[in-house]
């Protein structure tokens, strides 16, 4: 009986590999060797021009359905392994029947999380790396994605570039709803608990979590964190055109949960406008090389987020999401910082660097529309700053080391 092969796009090579064994008996000639996680199904990465491939051996109806998920979670941009093609009718040198496999393509630079647990991290890179599976759920119950098994050994890690990002592995029982009830993401939280409760236990028994850990508290924090996270992104804000400082006020509170900002978009309707926020995790550092690679500022990391926050509002409020990054950057360089940092009056400027004086012109800017509940024009709060607050403040060099985030703000603003 031939093979069936349902594929994507074809590729002749998938014909070369040893449909007729087993998976668990294939040579060692055609594997690659990677970090696999633990699953219920026997999977194994393959060599194929110049590609790794994973290939899981499955029930055919498992696998049909399996793919079919995967596609439609890559339709909806959700982060998961791309589906490549199922190989059915396999039979063995005697002829008798063997599983269908589900192949994908491996997920450059991913592990799975006993490979993550392994190294030694910082207590802040293992928060952030979790943080990302919260990240992760969170997306999915948005798209209506049930996942149904949601657990760490389900998950492959990737750091790139700075960013944390988990990734939907195992879609055996995910479900795509037009939307998810509240019993639908309890279910899943229940199930997420309980799994990533048990593989820290497993982790721990292995000498391989810190010393301390609790892993109920873990799966406890992740649980708590998502639900922070869902409740930022799908309360539902609508203002007015002039109101940009309700965007600056959301994208601080996602700050202050500890994430970042991936994707901002401002939606409008005849009644008024909201706003749709797509978070992420990212490893100290990432903002400085950021904005240092679009706009050549080299500043501090508190300030560099700021900036960029600032950076992606207007990219959002000019309708820019479509132009290339590094030319909206520029824009927002020559119309906006540029122009801010160099209204102050010159016999001023020696009181801070011009990125902690942005910083803190676009903090009185938002506490002063706060204070009044519309939108100031930065000019009026450059004017209000340099009177009210600038003058006050010692030379720069008298504050140094003083963290952005530490400085009273609140407190400059005049009655």
């Amino acid at each position: 009986m031939p093979l069936d092969i349902s594929a994507i796009k074809p590729d002749p090579a998938m014909l070369d590999l040893p449909w007729e064994v087993p998976l668990e008996e294939w040579p060692e000639s055609h594997l690659a060797t990677l970090p696999r996680g633990i699953s219920r199904h026997v999977v194994r990465f393959v060599r194929l021009g110049g590609k790794v491939l994973a290939v899981k051996e499955i029930a055919e109806p498992l696998a049909r359905r399996e793919f079919r998920t995967l596609r439609s979670l890559r339709r909806l941009d959700l982060p998961s392994v791309k589906p490549l093609a199922v190989v059915a009718r396999r039979t063995d040198a005697d002829g008798q029947p063997l599983d269908a496999c589900l192949v994908t393509q491996h997920l450059k630079f991913s592990l799975p999380y006993r490979a993550v647990f392994s190294q030694r991290m910082r207590p802040d890179t293992a928060r952030r790396t979790l943080d990302a599976l919260a990240v992760l759920l969170v997306r999915l119950h948005l798209a209506g994605c049930f996942w149904g098994d949601v657990s760490l050994s389900n998950t492959l890690f990737r750091r790139d570039a700075g960013d944390f990002a988990a990734y939907l592995v195992d879609a055996e029982t995910a479900e795509i709803h037009p939307e998810l009830s509240r019993g639908q993401r309890e279910h899943d939280l229940f199930v997420a608990h309980g799994n990533i409760a048990g593989e820290l236990m497993d982790l721990e028994a292995a000498g391989s979590l810190d010393e301390g850990e609790d892993p109920i508290e873990i799966a406890n924090r992740i649980m708590h964190r998502y639900e922070l996270l869902w409740d930022e992104l799908t309360g539902e804000e609508r203002f007015e055109r002039g109101d940009r400082w309700r965007v600056d006020e959301r994208m601080r509170r996602l700050n202050n949960l500890g994430f970042d900002v991936d994707e901002l978009e401002i939606t409008t309707d005849f009644d008024g406008a909201y706003i749709r926020i797509q978070p992420k995790v990212v490893d100290a550092g990432h903002h400085s090389r950021r904005l240092m690679r679009l706009t050549g500022l080299d500043v501090e990391e508190n300030q560099a987020r700021r900036l960029l926050n600032d950076l992606d509002a207007y990219r959002a409020g000019t309708d820019r999401q479509d132009d290339d990054e590094e030319l909206v950057a520029h824009d927002w360089l020559s119309r906006i910082y540029e122009p801010i940092t160099r209204s102050v009056p010159r016999e001023l400027r020696s009181k801070l660097e011009p990125a902690e004086l942005f910083h803190e012109i676009l903090e009185h800017r938002w506490y002063l529309s706060e204070q009044r509940g519309h939108d100031i024009p930065i000019e009026d709060t450059v004017e209000d700053y340099v009177a009210t607050v600038l003058p006050t403040k010692p030379d720069e060099i008298s504050v140094l080391g003083v963290d952005t985030e530490e400085i009273p703000i609140r407190a400059w603003i005049s009655s």
